[in-house]
């Protein structure tokens, strides 16, 4: 529309996620949408934009609005990550981590790369399965939307962490699978992040049996998926064998959840983007997430901030002006 402007700002959930802002004719309104946000930086991206040149109306997720939806601290994260990586391999197992293919597995790389860098975890092989070494590559094409530090890293040093000599692309299909099983102690991201078929299914089948290693989930598991539920406690995981059928996998691996890898901004993160918004909105609409999540947020963002505030209905309709 000739009397819209639209712009989109870094909102630091994934690459190419966007904070979008609309300029409604001239300047008469503006509404910011949040889209997705992470709100502090990460390894992977600096925190969403909230800096705009006017806003009446900010549209934004609720997906961690609940009033316990706070995360581990990142530093915490890492530092569990680690623990859990470095008793597994002291026993000669390996580290299963189901994983989503963009954003937290290479959030997950850069912690691994520095990880071994400075000693922190024994040096062993990273085996990328899925489309992890697909959707890599396309972060390391546009480094400009990568954090600052870390576009550094790549642009001007030289130096890409995405590329270390300890990342191998499995490529070989099931006898490569077999063999990394078959070898010594690694680590192995693999998609889907929610055990919901993929490569990962075929992992469970190599290394599901073996207590010596561990499965260790690091993204959210929704209700009713295959991860949940072996979150939740489950040990006989059914299988599809293509010479046999249907069967039933025993899991006897450690199963363990390192929280504060998500791609969204956890309640303290949301309540902060609002906070230190410039300006600060007149109206919020708290939408994407959970009824109750979206009512936790709106309630508390009103009574913080003395703003209106919204939690809409499906199809339910606003007039801003």
């Amino acid at each position: 529309a000739p009397d819209l402007k639209l712009t989109f700002h870094n909102a630091g959930h994934i690459l190419g996620s966007a904070v979008s802002h609309f300029h409604v004719g001239d300047g008469l309104y503006n509404v910011a949408f949040s889209g997705d946000i992470h709100y502090d930086d990460t390894r992977l991206f600096n925190g969403a934009v909230n800096d705009f040149p006017r806003v009446e109306t900010l549209v934004m997720e609720s997906t961690y609005g609940g009033r316990n939806d706070y995360q581990t601290d990142q530093e915490d994260s890492e530092r569990k990550l680690k623990e859990v990586i470095t008793r597994t391999i002291d026993r000669d197992g390996k580290v299963l981590i189901p994983a989503f293919a963009v954003g937290r597995s290479q959030e997950l790389m850069l912690v691994l790369e520095e990880a071994m860098r400075s000693g922190d975890i024994p040096e062993v092989p990273v085996h990328l399965d899925g489309m992890i070494w697909e959707a890599t590559a396309i972060h390391t094409t546009y480094p400009e939307y990568l954090r600052d530090d870390l576009r550094d890293r790549i642009f001007h040093d030289d130096e890409n962490p995405f590329l270390a000599d300890q990342f191998n692309h499995i490529d070989g299909g099931e006898d490569e699978r077999q063999e990394v099983a078959d070898g010594g102690p690694c680590i192995v991201l693999s998609t889907s992040g929610m055990v919901e078929g993929g490569p990962i299914m075929s992992w469970l089948t190599h290394l599901g049996a073996d207590p010596d290693s561990t499965l260790t989930f690091v993204g959210y598991q929704a209700q009713g998926t295959l991860g949940r539920r072996i979150q939740n406690g489950w040990d006989e995981i059914p299988m599809d064998d293509r010479s046999n059928g249907r069967g039933t996998l025993t899991l006897n691996t450690d199963v363990e959840t390192v929280d504060g890898f998500s791609g969204h901004a956890d309640r303290q993160g949301l309540e902060n983007f609002v906070r230190t918004m410039s300006p600060r909105p007149e109206k919020v609409l708290c939408v994407h997430g959970d009824e109750s999540s979206v009512q936790d947020l709106s309630s508390a963002l009103y009574h913080e901030f003395n703003m209106r505030t919204f939690a809409p209905k499906n199809l339910e309709t606003f007039r801003f002006k």
